[in-house]
């Protein structure tokens, strides 16, 4: 296959996808139909709803075979800008995740300086709106410089365009930090979103605590230090009642303490990413600095907990947790090595390889990654609704290429699937009906 190429964005008065897999979660909606955009907004959805709509203002575009979807939502990226310009920047970021179909992007403020005040927030978001194409809604820091110990301004924060708060990277270890961090999110409705990990249990760990990190004999990292924190704040957030959310969840004990929650009335939700659904310690066997992620790779019993947990809703959405580092961090042994892989780009097939084995309904990976997400971070969007902002991602399921530095957007190119062909791709991205990528 040819490497993909992105045409001048361009912005037709009306855009007409005709005869495509329509598939709305939001709606209800999955059948073939036509969807039709004008003025930025969804107008017409339905069988033939593009019939008979011409003019030099129109762009037609021939859909059969793929799946028209909302545009996509990632709760957790990580952009670089301000502070690793050199890994990623926004800009960059921005393409990446047009080219993987996204059409809004919540980017993490573990920057350097940490995003934890209302001018650094109102930076990112101005430097995403000069670079255009998908949103950025930042997540502001809970703690100042993310140090555990004095909680931000999230008001002004909140005014500056923040949609959350969080200190992803490190776990807010201090008990009645996080206690107050809750109660005062939960004054302004924001999203609290905990990386989860007793720092004491997982000192010096480079892994998965196993039998793959006895045999490579690298210090392991526990289930425990991720569970022990869930079940902490939801204590701490029994009384708060702020909109909890658990970052990139990864264990099986981790996913039945929320379900369990969830199932008491507890205000809960939880995120993971691809390589959690698919990827196993295993990975680690050759010391691949690129499978080093955190929270680490886990064993075979806990992608299928995370696998059945995407299923029956307990979690709630996919957020790729995209951590772009240059070969400075990774072409390293593997202790010295940064944690984090790329995921923008690679979502869709991936996620696709669950639905063709049958792991995952279409309407269920649609839905986690458009409005799942939408509902946590109060973001418009995921949906195809008449009158939604034109935001739509078409699938081509059946495609087949290679990742590489021809094929990729991103600056960084640490992925474990490097140089390996992937089937489904994202065919083309539209934001706010302007055409932002097409392969």
């Amino acid at each position: 296959m040819t490497s993909p190429s992105e045409r001048e964005s361009g912005k037709a008065d009306v855009i007409v996808l005709a005869g495509g897999r329509v598939i709305d979660p939001s709606t209800g909606h999955d059948g073939e139909a036509d969807v039709v955009l004008e003025g930025g907004k969804v107008t017409r959805v339905g069988r033939d709803a593009g019939r008979g709509i011409e003019g030099a203002a129109v762009q037609r575009i021939e859909a059969r075979g793929r799946w028209v979807v909302p545009g996509f939502i990632d709760l957790h990226v990580h952009f670089r800008e301000p502070g690793q310009e050199y890994k990623e920047d926004i800009a960059s970021g921005l393409r990446a995740a047009a080219a993987g179909g996204f059409t809004a992007v919540c980017a993490m403020p573990n920057t350097k300086p940490v995003n934890d005040t209302r001018a650094i927030t109102e930076q990112m978001v101005a430097r995403a709106k000069e670079a255009g194409g998908p949103r950025l809604f930042p997540f502001g820091a809970i703690t100042m410089g993310s140090k555990g110990e004095q909680l931000t301004e999230m008001a002004d924060m909140k005014d500056a365009g923040a949609v959350g708060v969080s200190d992803d990277g490190v776990c807010v270890m201090n008990a009645a930090v996080m206690r107050r961090a809750l109660e005062y999110a939960a004054t302004f409705d924001l999203l609290v979103s905990q990386h989860c990990e007793d720092h004491h249990l997982t000192a010096g760990a480079q892994m998965h605590e196993g039998a793959i990190s006895t045999k490579l004999g690298l210090r392991g990292w526990p289930r425990e230090a991720e569970d022990v924190i869930v079940a902490r704040d939801l204590v701490l957030n029994q009384r708060a009642k702020a909109r909890y959310h658990v970052a990139h969840v990864s264990t099986k004990g981790a996913v039945a303490l929320i379900r369990e929650a969830k199932a008491r009335g507890q205000r809960v939700s939880c995120e993971v990413t691809p390589h959690h659904l698919l990827l196993t310690d295993h990975e680690l066997l050759g010391y691949r600095t690129a499978c080093k992620v955190n929270p680490p790779l886990r064993e075979a019993e806990d992608v299928e907990a995370m696998v059945e947990a995407l299923r029956d809703g307990t979690i709630d959405c996919v957020a790729t947790d995209h951590a772009p580092h240059s070969s400075l961090e990774k072409d390293c042994e593997l202790a010295a090595a940064s944690p984090g892989m790329i995921g923008l780009e690679t979502t869709i097939p991936l996620l696709l390889g669950l639905v063709h084995r049958g792991a995952l309904s279409a309407t269920r990976f649609v839905e986690a990654l458009t409005s799942g997400p939408a509902r946590l971070s109060g973001i418009r969007g995921g949906s195809l609704r008449v009158g939604e902002r034109a935001d739509v991602t078409v699938i081509d399921p059946e495609t087949r290429w290679t990742v590489g530095r021809e094929t990729l957007r991103s600056k960084s190119l640490n992925s474990p699937w490097l140089g390996k062909e992937l089937r489904g791709a994202c065919a083309m991205t539209i934001a706010a009906g302007e055409v932002v990528f097409e392969r």
